[in-house]
């Protein structure tokens, strides 16, 4: 690329930046006058919404809404999308009079929204609109309507949708988090809605789930020979060793960095016992743990290894990196 298309490329990236920032700053600063009345309002509905939150917009104002629905949704916020064409064919029966329409238009003008929001209306739902035009046809039908216009699209014809749909977006996202606020939607709620994902996986996952068994787990005597130990460390492949006292208690552990720095003093290990030769005090966790609180402790901690026991210290399993690595918690 040419000096001169690089600086271009560059200038018109940084001002789409600077645009859609601007217009994202002067929409937040209407929430300390005319849309602050406006907002609260639309909170209040949706919070009371005994049904579900039906999002509507077309072009590029229904991919918008699309995921407006879907924030809401996965807030703890029954939601889903409706294609305002579609409605006016049939799936405006979804739309009953304990749900809430909200619609995305930057005109206020869409014919498709205008044709179905007055049926809307009249089925007793609840009304929000946001659009970048204060005055217009769906800003005078809404219960609740949120300003989401802008100075200028960050597009250099002011034509493509650019500042106005980041404009929208972040509006609805102020509701989303203001609604789940408001329905007091925790931690835990939300890893409920994504147990598919790596966060469900890492948050809802306990530790008894990913650990290796007991039969898995490298473990020796401690009053055995240290070659003997080296031998179940590599049996068992976790790069680590528990040594246990007659009771199957945790009384150490031997790691293949402590073999290292054991080598870096002496290469004569016959005769050497595990008990002399352990160098590492075990960081242990109990099994009902989260698979979270884990990994926490294994990057607190900067080790690779957790020994799993119960409550009295008796061995119960063991946890690796690789193993979370496998499970997809990490």
């Amino acid at each position: 690329m040419i000096a001169k298309t690089r600086e271009r490329t560059l200038k018109l990236a940084r001002d789409t930046l600077t645009i859609e920032a601007s217009a994202l700053q002067t929409m937040r600063d209407r929430l300390e006058g005319p849309n602050a009345d406006a907002l609260v309002l639309a909170v209040e509905l949706l919070h009371a919404c005994k049904g579900r939150i039906v999002v509507s917009g077309i072009g590029k104002s229904g991919h918008i809404a699309r995921k407006i629905a879907a924030t809401f949704a996965s807030t703890g916020s029954p939601a889903f999308f409706v294609h305002p064409a579609e409605a006016s064919h049939g799936d405006l029966g979804m739309v009953t009079r304990d749900d809430v329409f909200v619609a995305l238009s930057n005109s206020g003008e869409t014919d498709e929204l205008l044709t179905i929001v007055p049926i809307v209306k009249r089925t007793g739902a609840k009304f929000i609109a946001l659009t970048g035009a204060p005055r217009s046809s769906l800003a005078q039908l809404a219960d609740a309507h949120l300003d989401t216009s802008v100075e200028k699209e960050a597009c250099p014809l002011n034509l493509a949708p650019t500042s106005s749909t980041t404009a929208a977006l972040a509006m609805g996202d102020a509701l989303a988090v203001a609604l789940l606020d408001a329905r007091g939607f925790q931690a835990e709620d939300f890893q409920r809605s994504h147990p598919g994902g790596r966060l469900g996986r890492k948050q809802l996952m306990h530790v008894r789930s990913v650990m290796r068994s007991f039969e898995e787990t490298p473990k020796i005597n401690l009053d055995t020979t240290l070659q003997a130990a080296l031998l179940e460390m590599t049996a068992k492949r976790m790069g680590m060793v528990v040594a246990l006292d007659p009771n199957n208690h945790v009384a150490g552990i031997f790691t293949d960095g402590d073999l290292r720095r054991l080598l870096e003093k002496t290469t004569n290990l016959e005769g050497l016992t595990l008990k002399a030769a352990i160098a590492s005090a075990p960081h242990t966790i109990p099994p009902e743990l989260l698979a979270e609180e884990a990994i926490e402790m294994m990057e607190k901690h900067r080790i690779n290894h957790l020994v799993v026991t119960d409550a009295a210290g008796t061995l119960l399993g063991a946890l690796n990196l690789h193993d979370l690595f496998a499970a997809k918690v990490i």
